[in-house]
């Protein structure tokens, strides 16, 4: 079963309370439609890797997973609301310059992605949305609670944020909710001068197409580092995967399709390639790797794992250029007229567990044409050192990346 969950959670407070708290084919042919999903997925897609490499230098040697789709969503819906330069850096940090034809682009995008993604399926569940929490007595502007909510499909909830226990516990209880019980206590320390809070949330639960024998897995060694050695369990199957060698970023990609039109991308970099790997990381090597998967027969290793992360963004973000948002000078007159308002808090949390779970799919979406003359030998690829793992919907949808070091 791989089971994700992901919030991401922004603060909005009162500059004068200073509340910066420092608390084959088929996926071939599917992603040839990559770059142009929507402006959403082609404009946030080096944002998706500039963010990584932030996350990853700030916590080296460390777990990393995150949603890029949830976090660029929370942007965008910001910056509905955000004005001048505020707004400028916003769009500027998610690659878009500050012209209104691509910021409706955008906006418009996000609004057929969430309506997409939010659509019944068979195979996996998937369920990624937005609340806004807001103090009555602070007046949000009409045009941005009316975007909210027909352009990123949010619902609208009054808080007390006067009585603080009483809008924690009904935040707590509301994504408690939404990722099935998964994720409790999310805020612990709101403060009574907050006026509202945002939460994105996206849940995600998927079996394997084919699933790895529980018989199978066995204790072996990982490397967290050369001198470091810990003993997990390691999934084995041998099946057709997709897979491809990357010469030039010296790494190998196997992909692992699930039920309902979603892959994870397991990316192993050769020994002492991390670095070169997560530095080449871009929307044309995405795009690159999914035009040279091939379906091959592969003995798979795996661990199983189960990582989490939770991040501060509004520490991380101003090395990517969104920085005024976070302080004095923000502007988000759009969407309270009190002059006085910034995030003082971005919260980002994600979690993600894999193993042996899935079944053979009833019936094939696809058929995979291969050469017979091709056929190639079983190849043993062995995930024992630390690691990228990506999941990806319908081709085109990045909607989690991470880097597993310890399982």
């Amino acid at each position: 079963m791989q089971l994700c969950l992901l919030l991401c959670l922004l603060l909005l407070s009162p500059r004068a309370a200073t509340l910066h708290r420092h608390h084959s084919r088929e996926v071939r042919k599917r992603v040839k439609e990559l770059p142009a999903a929507a402006t959403v997925a082609s404009s946030s897609r080096d944002f998706t890797f500039n963010l990584y490499r932030a996350l990853a230098s700030a916590a080296p040697g460390q777990n990393i997973f995150f949603s890029p789709l949830s976090i660029s969503t929370s942007l965008a819906m910001l910056s509905l609301g955000a004005r001048s330069s505020t707004k400028t850096q916003i769009l500027e940090g998610l690659g878009l310059g500050h012209r209104e034809d691509l910021e409706e682009q955008l906006h418009r995008g996000f609004q057929r992605l969430l309506q997409e993604l939010n659509q019944p399926r068979e195979g996996f569940q998937l369920s990624l949305g937005t609340a806004l929490f807001t103090h009555p007595v602070v007046h949000i502007q009409d045009a941005f609670l009316s975007a909210a909510k027909t352009l990123y499909l949010a619902d609208i909830f009054p808080t007390n944020f006067v009585d603080s226990a009483g809008a924690q516990k009904q935040i707590n209880d509301y994504v408690a909710k939404q990722t099935k019980g998964k994720i409790v206590d999310l805020i612990k320390d709101l403060d009574s001068t907050e006026i509202m809070v945002m939460v994105n949330y996206i849940f995600f639960k998927a079996k394997w197409e084919t699933s790895f024998s529980h018989k199978s897995t066995r204790e072996q060694d990982f490397h967290v580092t050369p001198e470091t050695v810990v003993r997990v369990p390691m999934m084995n199957g041998e099946d057709q995967y997709y897979y491809l060698l990357d010469r030039n970023l010296s790494c190998r990609v196997v992909g692992v399709p699930y039920q309902g039109n979603a892959t994870a991308l397991f990316i192993l970099p050769s020994e002492g390639k991390m670095q070169q790997v997560e530095n080449g990381l871009s929307e044309k090597t995405l795009r690159k790797w999914f035009k040279m998967l091939i379906k091959r027969e592969l003995e798979l290793y795996l661990p199983k794992f189960s990582i989490e992360g939770s991040y501060q963004l509004e520490k991380v973000l101003p090395t990517l250029g969104i920085s005024e948002v976070f302080t004095s000078l923000a502007d988000l007159s759009g969407i309270s007229n009190y002059s006085n308002i910034q995030v003082s808090e971005m919260v980002h949390k994600a979690m993600v567990e894999v193993d042996e779970s899935g079944t053979k799919a009833a019936a094939a979406s696809g058929a995979v044409f291969t050469f017979r003359s091709a056929r190639l030998s079983s190849q043993r690829i062995v995930f024992n050192r630390p690691f990228l793992i990506l999941i990806i919907e319908n081709g085109k949808n990045l909607i989690f990346l991470g880097k597993v070091t310890h399982p």
